[in-house]
């Protein structure tokens, strides 16, 4: 566009006025730099939470009783208390937020929250205040447009509205960051990459005077690329995810050109010290080697770091400083889960050359806990802020989890799942197979004649200690009973394998256990790290087979039969389970997404309870006692031991397995778990 030019009056003041300007953009700035003295000091803390899982009181709504050991309202006793430790203070979640109990199930599938309304779990959060925060793989278990409401969002993604035409419904008060995923429709990033905020501190200058100042500080949000699979029902062909690494190098740089003093890394995962592939599901290791980053806040794997005591591959690995808690020297802290404790990053501020600056020799990492004796089991205080801001909400959750469905003679447990009781995962596969085999019967034609299996895995195993089971008492059975016989919000899925799939199945399952070694007369743990929830189990009548621990992995499954006689490594069979195993969830062979054959809309809990309903009455004959696998037989010198919960050696007796004993009714870790004995030779 042509403009005419100024008259040479007009031309002049315009110039004065320029200069004036210039002037006082100099004088600005003279007066930014001399707002940061020179060798001035400030501390600043970074307060993190992460995988609340919507935990936000101290409640187990299995259980319908309270547990002080997990909600965050006492996680908000600890954040309060950090912030009169650390008057510059910002609070940050790291994601796995919105999803993990009855509450949160009934907020998103049974009484959907209002776009009005603000999920309880954020308004529990907006009682204490956070500075930002961002999303674990746990925020999509709902779908897109759920996700897009309650965080108060508009996604530009296939299958939703056009954004004009989304409602702006009331989120979190305060901003989430994700740069690692991209609608496929745009390209963009469906939340901003990073949050800047503009943090008012309180520094001391040189001679020890106090003075205001601001520091800016960049929040980028990471989430675990392998959504794509574990909720490929709602993302395929929607979003993409980048490599963590990959799009660090991108943000970063910006947040930095953007004026960032501080860049901090809120990243959904834990850290795994193996080769970096853009699809890593713990990738802080090597994101901690991107440049630019002056801090990596960590979630995903329920785990602590700082942890001393921590003896795994990665925790050893160089450039990992356990104790300090460093990756590659840059602090990184991951306070567990459900709310127990807080991560705290205290950096030590310097002014260099008018620009504040860490001193990385003087910060520290550290974790603050709801437990304050393990001995006494005394926990912090609950905060009543938080109890007062949820309490419809939470009386509503209570009162769905306790409508009946059906009764059963016979108590389902996991306490001893992993030495082969099924009283508790029977009934899963067999409604799971039920609900699969008759879809097909209606709707797959090509696949009638395939004998339909299921496969289920005990989700609660003791990992949080001893509360941490499954534990349906018998008598009625209450829609909280069936949320804890089935923990996630998964849906069924059906899966065309072969025998020797089911094989190549069986022999990931059996990881769950350590290769013992006959010979030795010490203790043996039986049960590895790896996860029960990936511990697979068949309860078909049809299907028989045995573990040997004493052979190495991927070569334990011995006399596979299948009525009968040996598996026909080439025979076809659809087997019943859940998206995030039929998508690839766990690593499972052949287990890809490829040979899905029918991936449901409806929930495994919901055709859980549904069966229920129509069987009414559960007994332990058909419904808890058809056990497909055995340990091998075998003599072993020392005692083979595992952990369960402590003083439950009545229910192992109760179910039959007179090969299990009590050593220790105490295992020492304060979690109220006994160690048992296994005679492997019976």
């Amino acid at each position: 566009m042509l403009t005419a030019p100024l008259p040479p009056r007009r031309a002049f003041q315009a110039l004065l006025l320029s200069s004036v300007l210039a002037l006082a953009g100099c004088a600005g700035s003279d007066d930014k730099a001399a707002a940061l003295p020179e060798a001035a000091t400030a501390q600043l803390a970074v307060l993190e939470t992460t995988d609340l899982h919507a935990n936000v009181l101290g409640y187990d709504y299995f259980k319908l009783a309270e547990d002080k050991s997990v909600g965050f309202e006492r996680t908000a006793t600890l954040i309060r208390q950090a912030r009169a430790d650390f008057p510059n203070a910002l609070l940050i979640d790291n994601g796995d937020t919105i999803q993990g109990t009855a509450l949160a199930d009934y907020q998103a599938l049974v009484s959907p929250v209002a776009c009005t309304d603000k999920l309880a779990t954020y308004k529990a959060m907006d009682a204490i205040g956070y500075d930002a925060g961002t999303l674990g793989n746990h925020e999509f278990n709902y779908g897109l447009p759920y996700l897009a409401q309650v965080t108060g969002a508009r996604f530009n993604v296939d299958g939703m509205p056009a954004v004009s035409a989304q409602a702006r419904c009331k989120g979190p008060d305060f901003p989430l960051a994700l740069a690692n995923v991209t609608s496929r429709k745009d390209g963009n990033t469906l939340y901003p990459p990073y949050v800047m905020i503009d943090k008012k501190i309180t520094g001391t200058d040189k001679d020890g005077k106090p003075f205001e100042s601001t520091v800016k500080v960049a929040v980028i949000g990471f989430t675990p690329p392998g959504i794509l699979a574990w909720d490929k029902r709602w993302l395929d062909g929607k979003v993409d995810v980048q490599g963590v690494v990959e799009t660090a190098g991108k943000y970063v740089p910006m947040a930095r050109a953007a004026g960032a003093d501080l860049v901090i890394a809120a990243s959904h995962g834990g850290f795994d010290s193996s080769a970096y592939s853009p699809t890593m599901e713990n990738a802080n290791y090597h994101l901690a080697k991107v440049a630019g980053i002056d801090a990596i806040l960590m979630g995903h794997s329920h785990s602590e770091f700082p942890n001393a005591a921590c003896n795994t591959t990665s925790c050893n690995a160089s450039g990992v400083d356990k104790v300090k808690g460093t990756l590659h020297d840059v602090p990184a802290v991951m306070p567990s889960y459900w709310g127990k404790a807080i991560g705290v990053i205290s950096f030590s501020l310097e002014v260099k050359n008018g620009k504040w600056s860490i001193a990385r020799d003087k910060t520290q990492v550290s974790l603050r806990k709801t437990l304050l004796d393990s001995a006494t089991r005394s926990y912090v205080a609950a905060d009543t802020a938080v109890s007062a801001a949820v309490q419809v909400e939470h009386a509503s959750a209570i009162d769905y989890v306790k409508t009946p469905i059906g009764q059963s003679d016979f108590a389902m447990s996991t306490y001893f799942a992993d030495v082969g009781d099924v009283s508790a995962i029977q009934i899963v596969n067999a409604a799971q197979a039920d609900y699969v085999a008759r879809y097909v019967a209606a709707n797959l034609p090509a696949y009638a004649s395939l004998p339909v299996l299921s496969v289920s895995a005990p989700f609660k195993s003791g990992f949080a200690g001893g509360s941490d089971f499954t534990d349906v008492k018998a008598g009625n059975i209450a829609i909280n009973n069936a949320a804890d016989l089935y923990l996630y919000p998964n849906t069924v899925y059906a899966v065309k394998v072969t025998g020797a799939g089911i094989k190549a199945w069986l022999e990931k399952a059996a990881e769950r256990f350590n290769r013992i070694d006959p010979t030795l007369t010490t203790e043996q743990a039986l049960v590895s790290g790896f996860p029960g929830y990936n511990f697979d189990v068949f309860t078909s009548a049809d299907l028989s087979y045995e573990i040997d621990v004493s052979q190495p992995a991927g070569s334990r499954i011995r006399n596979l039969l299948y009525k009968g006689a040996a598996i026909d490594a080439a025979a076809e069979f659809i087997v019943a389970t859940n998206n995030y195993r039929g998508s690839g969830g766990g690593g499972f062979p052949g287990l890809n997404g490829s040979n899905v054959i029918y991936a449901s809309p409806d929930a495994n809990r919901d055709v859980l309870i549904d069966y229920i309903k129509a069987r009414r009455n559960l007994t332990l004959a058909t419904d808890g006692a058809t056990r497909s696998w055995r340990f091998t037989q075998i003599a072993t010198a020392g005692p083979v031991t595992f952990k369960s919960a402590s003083g439950k050696l009545g229910v192992a007796q109760a179910l039959g397995l007179g090969n299990v004993s009590v050593l220790r009714d105490d295992d020492g870790s304060g979690k109220g778990l006994g160690v048992y004995a296994i005679d492997l030779a019976r």
